[in-house]
């Protein structure tokens, strides 16, 4: 059997940066600039904010967006100067400044923030000499509505952005600020909007938070399922070549012992041997027996299944409580039991012979035996109640095998394997130069063909190794 390596080469693609930020260099030369942002830890994938995968929603959040910013910049201009009773101009500047750190959170969520909450201090400063001049109980100060709308709007941009940390950081310097403005500049008459706004401000950065949280789950989650499945694949297949590997070590080992024990017998069998045909015989037997040693220690890994435990390497137990860990090969002859049997489990199976039954090599037999055995297997998991036919055609050329099973006709169990049985399949055709297809059929079943290149079996001695004639 050709070694197979299975080491996958390197990928020459860069791979992607992780969700958390870019790596930068551990002796800290990194520009102030960049080590904030990875301690922000911006994502850098290509739909940050999370909005939806699909384009037409992405397209009417930005809408959304756009519509809000806009909406801020012009109605929220009119209030502040109704308000704050500051020149419609300086009002409506106010707004847009707001409108437009909206629109930059999107991509830019920290100098948003920060434009956000510069404008809105400016505005709150703007505002003192008008509240000394009102009667109570005043405007809204130090945020007034369009500006507390629009700071939300960033911080929920935000907290979809950034991880928990800096999100908590950018919310306790918010309502450091705002105690600052109300607490430390107290002046004139007020309505005190501080506390509700630290407080809306929580729930918006909560909101993004709990949103980028759900959606890192998810992105996990896919990930991980991906490398299971990917894992489970590839056990599979290394299975798969490991019981192929023993069963063809079964096999090579039964005829380089017939070998030896030919090179053994053959100087008995001539009268007055030579002693290069002597020397070329031990030659002959020892090669093999090395050959058969080499092979039982290579395969013996693979035959234990409990490898750590020298003493009972097949995991047998005690005497009668498992299984002996060789048992002869099954070939084609055997095929009529199993089908035998799979009538048993509650399948109707009809079976063809197409062309003249002859001898094939024992790998091929193998391999025959065990994908139909496969495509039985898997009618009984997944067509319960289906009718099942296989066909067995011997060609010039090789072995044709057809297992064909109806639409199912009871309810499909749910199958706890790992429902790589075609691999398997594939992978014995495979080997011997041969291929296997599988497909739906119209009437709702499935369909397994193979062909495996057949070649016919050595016949058999004219002689025994004992020297008898055979009949």
């Amino acid at each position: 059997m050709p070694n197979v390596d299975l080491v996958t080469p390197a990928d020459p693609s860069p791979s992607p940066a992780p969700a958390e930020g870019r790596q930068l260099p551990a002796d800290g030369t990194a520009p102030l600039r960049r080590r904030l942002r990875a301690w922000l830890g911006e994502a850098p994938t290509r739909n940050t904010p999370p909005f939806s995968r699909h384009r037409w929603a992405r397209l009417l959040t930005y809408l959304l967006i756009g519509w809000t910013a806009l909406a801020i910049a012009l109605a929220g201009g009119a209030d502040l100067t109704g308000s704050y009773d500051l020149a419609h101009p300086v009002a409506l500047l106010a707004t847009s400044l707001q409108a437009v750190a909206i629109v930059l959170a999107v991509r830019r969520p920290v100098p948003a923030w920060l434009l956000s909450l510069a404008a809105a201090a400016v505005t709150a400063l703007l505002a003192r000499p008008h509240l000394e001049t009102v009667r109570p109980p005043g405007p809204n100060w130090p945020w007034s509505t369009p500006v507390l709308l629009a700071h939300m709007a960033v911080l929920l941009l935000f907290a979809l952005r950034i991880r928990f940390r800096g999100t908590i950081a950018v919310l306790l310097v918010t309502a450091l600020v705002t105690y600052v403005l109300e607490a430390g500049m107290d002046t004139g008459h007020y309505s005190g909007t501080g506390t509700i706004a630290v407080a809306l401000f929580a729930i918006a950065t909560s909101v993004g938070g709990t949103l980028r949280s759900r959606q890192e789950a998810r992105s996990e989650l896919v990930q991980q399922t991906t490398i299971t499945a990917e894992e489970r694949a590839r056990r599979t297949l290394l299975e798969e070549r490991s019981r192929i590997a023993r069963e063809l070590h079964d096999v090579v080992a039964h005829h380089m012992s017939v070998i030896s024990i030919q090179a053994q017998v053959a100087p008995h069998l001539v009268k007055d041997p030579s002693d290069e045909l002597l020397e070329n015989l031990a030659g002959i037997r020892g090669n093999a027996l090395e050959a058969l040693t080499e092979l039982r220690r290579v395969l013996g890994v693979l035959r234990s299944e409990n490898p750590e435990n020298p003493e009972d390497p097949y995991g047998l137990g005690g005497p009668g409580t498992g299984a002996a860990p060789d048992a002869p090969q099954p070939t084609l002859a055997r095929l009529d039991a199993l089908i035998e049997n799979t009538r048993a489990a509650g399948l109707d199976v009809t079976a063809e012979v197409v062309g003249e039954v002859r001898p094939y090599a024992p790998g091929v037999e193998l391999s025959a035996y065990r994908i139909v055995q496969e495509a039985l297997s898997n009618a009984l998991r997944h067509a319960p109640g289906s009718t099942v036919h296989v066909e067995v055609g011997h060609f010039p050329n090789g072995l044709h095998l057809v297992v064909a099973n109806s639409a199912p006709r009871y309810p499909v169990p749910p199958s706890p394997g790992a429902g790589h049985g075609l691999l398997g399949m594939r992978e014995r055709a495979a080997m011997l130069g041969g291929h296997v297809t599988a497909e739906r059929t119209s009437g709702g079943g499935f369909s397994v063909t193979a062909f495996l290149p057949g070649d016919i079996a050595p016949a058999p001695s004219d002689q025994s190794p004992t020297g008898e004639q055979t009949p």
